[in-house]
């Protein structure tokens, strides 16, 4: 289509401001409902990897359950509970198994430095816990397998827990004291805040406020009660080969074996844990494109009754220029053009509103907004489709019309 039938094809239409702007409603507020929800799509799968990795997609994790005392003294005659060697059995008989990662919490009384006390949480973690979960350091190192191994009086902060003990100043180097061991501080934490405190009904860990400490270290200065679990988790990282379900099932077969039959752990595949937030978020996917595909498909069928209007409207018009040599052909594409500005406005109002509508969405729901600019130019595509399908058949009727009946007649 030529620019002069397009600027004509815009000059009818704001003859009939009213007409042309309620057949607009419908192209986009369908255009609105589709950017929208595959911008909350979009946010959503992102969020979704982004917290899944906090637990490591090739991961497989088995925690401890939490138990109370007397619980715990029922559970002992029959298991030990999750222990340091339950990870050595499990990195050699889990299939694909690559690495495994201990992790224990230390129950702090005081954390102190300089001459203030501070609330704050402390963990014992194995040197691969890191890389299981992701962690990125600021400054400094992560602990190594010889800080283990001599039983180094040493930590690693998270970003926020340096901040809130030593502010603006550089922690690396200098000395915390958690109960009633004083450790010096070798690395911080890169920033990594999540948004969410839990994923799929599993808690995500707030590294950026814990203090963390070689696993035998914390083994050997702090102590800890012989009923509790030796470690409260162990993470197996996959080779990428075997699926995490295969190796979840030997997993909790190996520690099942191990604990003498007893329930006290808690399997968990974060690949599985993502699966079922896609799924979730499928079904929402299918619920809003199918609004969105009626809202589209009303606004076609606006087009429909305006165009059909107009070809009624203008008979006399589209006799006269049959009449003086317009072919056929050029009526049709004279009023496909008119559906097109109508299609193509009703898109770009339809964007707008949508990315108002996935802001406004996000803000109140606390939810992610991301865009893919596939995903826009197929919604774009999706409604101009849709404004040339229905007006197709208004311009056809109008080509149809017999010259000398048009002339002859009122419109």
């Amino acid at each position: 289509m030529n620019r002069a039938l397009l600027l004509e094809a815009v000059a009818e239409l704001k003859r009939r401001k009213l007409r042309t702007g309620l057949t607009l409603l419908g192209m986009i507020f369908g255009v609105g409902a589709i950017v929208a929800m595959l911008a909350v799509g979009e946010g959503s799968k992102r969020e979704a990897l982004r917290l899944v990795a906090e637990l490591g997609l090739n991961n497989v994790i088995v925690e401890s359950k939490g138990n109370t005392d007397e619980q715990l003294k029922d559970i002992r005659t029959r298991s030990l509970g999750l222990s340091a060697a339950d990870a050595a059995a499990a990195l050699s008989v889990v299939p694909g198994a690559r690495s495994v990662a201990l992790k224990k919490e230390i129950k702090v009384d005081q954390l102190i430095v300089a001459d203030r006390v501070v609330s704050g949480r402390a963990f014992a973690v194995s040197p691969a816990y890191a890389d299981h979960g992701g962690l990125q350091l600021k400054v400094g190192r992560w602990l190594q397998p010889s800080d283990g191994a001599t039983l180094a009086p040493v930590c690693v902060l998270g970003a926020r827990l340096a901040h809130t003990l030593f502010g603006a100043d550089p922690a690396v180097g200098q000395r915390v004291k958690v109960n009633h061991v004083w450790l010096q501080v070798v690395g911080v934490l890169a920033d990594r805040t999540p948004s969410k405190a839990e994923f799929e009904g599993v808690k995500l860990g707030l590294d950026d406020e814990r203090l963390f400490v070689p696993w035998e270290t914390a083994r050997a200065r702090f102590g800890f009660r012989r009923i509790e679990d030796e470690v409260d988790g162990i993470s197996v990282r996959l080779d990428g080969q075997v699926a995490p379900d295969d190796a979840a099932r030997v997993l909790q077969a190996v520690i099942h074996q191990r604990h003498g039959g007893v329930d006290d752990t808690n399997l968990i595949v974060p690949m599985g844990l993502y699966r079922q937030n896609q799924q979730t978020q499928r079904i929402f996917t299918i619920v809003m494109s199918s609004i969105a595909a009626v809202s589209l498909l009303v606004g076609g069928i606006g087009i429909m009754n305006i165009m059909l209007a107009n070809v009624l409207e203008r008979r006399r018009e589209v006799g006269l220029k049959r009449a003086l040599g317009a072919r056929r052909r050029d009526v049709v594409e004279q009023f496909l053009a008119e559906a097109l500005v109508i299609a193509v406005n009703g898109a770009l109002l339809g964007l707008v509103l949508g990315a108002v509508a996935a802001y406004s969405i996000a803000a109140l729901a606390g939810w992610s907004v991301a865009w893919s600019p596939v995903s826009l130019l197929l919604a774009v595509l999706a409604c101009v489709a849709v404004g040339l399908g229905f007006g197709v058949y208004p311009a056809r009727q109008a080509a149809a019309l017999d010259p000398i009946a048009a002339l002859r007649s009122d419109g």
